[in-house]
């Protein structure tokens, strides 16, 4: 019997997870990658002596407690990294010198915050138990959803039961709203700049539950490294990847894909495709829209997309050992506000990685800092490269400059400056508006389950953050794997995996 064969666009963590399962069941498959590396959003780059992280700050899986670490082991992806499990999640400083820190551990995090402000005892302690929830909540990853029948729904249903009207309550309330009921000016000052203020408060719970049960520690090492070991994994699987290689068109016959059209001109064909790129790109673009209804076409014109990122990097001849070793850093105000692509400032958060010894020199660090910023202004502004560059120069200055000023004595050891701006992501990417996990999840919108396939086109399925909404790299992974159980289903083959 020969086997069925798979062309797969895209070679970030969902192509690259897509292609591993692939190939574990016994499809030819082949990624087709427009870059020249893997990894798609999960990337690092190297500007002089220092390597600067684009997108890992925590892996949900990384400990064997979780349900998704099988996952990674499988994907070749845990094997090699140190994980760093972080005893701080952030540190908030308000204008009047006061200091929240953000615990990892719930015990240390329950006393902190009670001592800070004993005024909201009562708001603390529900919030608490709400984190120590979810420490014994582990979503199923082993069967696809769509795949599930009356039994399976009737087990997932059973094991949600204790969890449901918790987590209910949770999701349909914004960390902003959230923010609002404490007494306390700090806490209520923080807790809105801690996580996205539109995000339900559920993510964060969730997220300090994995943390205090080491399950979502920092693998020591960049974003690209990360992704280069799923890269070996699908090619000592026997998979092919082609980078340099950029799809424009998904071929169609009789309503059925049947291969994929390359900037070159090339034409491949195969039994199946599955597109991990970018989801507007893909059915507006390589597909022309044909197959987008109006659902489809309203997810484009109305749901919210996480904001796109500015990152400013500065590689810097200092250790910054007195620096605590936080998940996503120090947040502080300014003394006076800063502008930045055209919006005002008045604090911002810097990530010191001196706890990652691959990034830097010894004695080295990389300082970044990132500010929310809007794809309509950058791209505009590239149209003249020379403002568009001095633009950049100008952010990193009054970075480096606010920096000095907090940190005294860190401009004279700057030794390396880099700005990334949407547009930056959206052409080594292509990803929408240059947003970095796609769909944004509110309190609205956290129920929202999207289709893999497109109405009235067979043989095609698309992975990833855009049929996955609230983004990240266990969604982009099991997506991979789900597509690859559904193909099995369909072609009437035990869906198999290994371990390296």
């Amino acid at each position: 019997m020969v086997n069925k064969s798979i062309i797969i666009i895209g070679a970030g963590i969902a192509g690259l997870s897509t292609g591993c399962y692939g190939r574990m069941n016994g499809y030819n498959t082949r990624i087709f990658e427009m870059h020249n590396i893997p990894g798609g959003l999960c990337t690092s780059w190297q500007r002089k002596w220092y390597t600067i992280d684009g997108c890992l700050h925590w892996l949900v899986g990384s400990g064997p407690e979780s349900s998704f670490y099988k996952i990674w082991k499988e994907l070749g992806a845990v094997q090699k990294p140190q994980i760093i499990d972080h005893e701080e999640f952030m540190r908030f400083e308000s204008a009047d010198g006061k200091t929240f820190i953000l615990y990892t551990g719930i015990d240390r995090l329950e006393k902190h915050m009670l001592e800070i402000a004993p005024e909201d005892k009562d708001i603390i302690k529900e919030f608490i138990k709400g984190i120590r929830a979810c420490t014994r909540f582990e979503l199923p990853v082993d069967k696809a959803p769509e795949l599930y029948g009356f039994i399976d729904g009737l087990k997932f249903l059973i094991k949600m039961l204790p969890f449901m009207l918790s987590v209910r309550k949770w999701n349909l309330i914004s960390t902003q709203d959230f923010a609002a009921r404490f007494k306390n000016p700090l806490l209520c000052e923080a807790f809105p700049v801690i996580w996205l203020p539109e995000f339900p408060i559920s993510f964060l719970l969730m997220t300090l539950a994995w943390m205090h049960k080491k399950v979502a520690g920092y693998p020591v090492g960049s974003s690209l490294e990360f992704s280069r070991n799923i890269e070996q994994r699908y090619r000592d699987l026997g998979g092919e990847i082609h980078y340099n290689s950029r799809v424009t068109k998904i071929l169609v016959e009789n309503d059925r894909a049947v291969g994929v059209k390359l900037e070159d001109g090339s034409v491949h064909k195969a039994d199946y495709i599955i597109s991990a790129a970018d989801g507007y790109t893909t059915i507006f673009n390589m597909l022309d829209g044909r197959y987008a209804d109006e659902t489809i076409k309203g997810y484009y014109d109305n749901l919210p997309i996480f904001p796109p990122l500015i990152h400013v990097a500065l590689g810097v001849n200092r250790s910054f050992e007195e620096i605590p070793h936080t998940v996503t850093g120090i947040n502080f105000p300014l003394d006076q506000p800063i502008t930045i692509a055209g919006k005002e400032w008045r604090r911002i958060g810097v990530h010191f990685y001196n706890f990652d010894p691959t990034l830097a020199p010894a004695g080295k660090s990389v300082v970044k800092v990132m500010f929310f910023s809007d794809y309509a202004y950058w791209k505009s502004l590239r149209d003249d490269l020379n403002r568009y560059n001095a633009e950049k120069e100008h952010i990193a200055d009054q970075v480096v400059a606010v920096l000095d000023r907090r940190f005294p004595g860190l401009a004279s050891k700057v030794e390396m400056h880099d700005v990334a701006t949407p547009v930056t992501f959206h052409r080594y990417t292509g990803n929408w508006q240059g947003t970095f996990e796609g769909w944004m999840i509110t309190p609205k919108t956290h129920s929202l389950r999207m289709s893999k396939t497109l109405p009235g086109l067979d043989n095609f399925y698309m992975a990833g953050q855009w049929v996955e909404p609230g983004g990240g790299l266990p969604p982009a992974a099991f997506s991979g794997r789900n597509v690859v159980q559904i193909l099995c289903k369909r072609d009437k083959k035990p869906f198999l995996t290994t371990i390296p």
